[in-house]
């Protein structure tokens, strides 16, 4: 088995307390992992396209994954991902869905658009603690994810 790699993690959650228990999750999983996070659709384009307060690259790198809430405000976790999975840059990057619906409807939708997992959270912190060391495992040490480009094509 490899070592785990050092991805950055964007969170998009607008549930303040979900944030830090997700990220609290993450370091109970004992992950190495840079973890960033943004409140709702629009934050988490303008993050992916380095525009306002996240114009400045290095401080916003492309990160390897995206855990996705899909109910948020101004933009919601769908019309972000169907925009992310039209870019042709950002369409690699894997999103996880990870939210509080459990609709069929939502679950058919967002595989439609082109999400790489769709999760449930749990109810209780030992049971999120576990989704974290599962996917932090799956996602940074199993899966092989392509490097990321720039618009001219040279990875970063």
């Amino acid at each position: 088995m490899s070592k785990p790699k050092s991805i950055i993690i964007l969170i998009a959650d607008d549930d303040a307390e979900d944030r830090m228990l997700v990220k609290d999750a993450l370091e109970e999983s004992k992950l190495i992992n840079n973890i960033k996070f943004v409140e709702n659709g629009e934050e988490l384009l303008d993050y992916l396209h380095n525009k306002g307060k996240f114009a400045d690259k290095n401080q916003n790198p492309t990160p390897g994954l995206i855990l996705l809430d899909l109910n948020m405000p101004k933009k919601d976790g769908r019309e972000a991902l169907k925009e992310i999975k039209e870019d042709p840059i950002l369409k690699v990057i894997p999103v996880v869905v990870l939210t509080t619906s459990k609709a069929e409807e939502d679950i058919l939708k967002t595989y439609n658009l082109g999400v790489s997992s769709f999760i449930t959270k749990p109810v209780t912190f030992t049971a999120l603690v576990k989704i974290m060391e599962t996917l932090s495992k799956y996602w940074f040490e199993i899966v092989e994810l392509p490097q990321a480009k720039d618009s001219n094509g040279r990875s970063y």
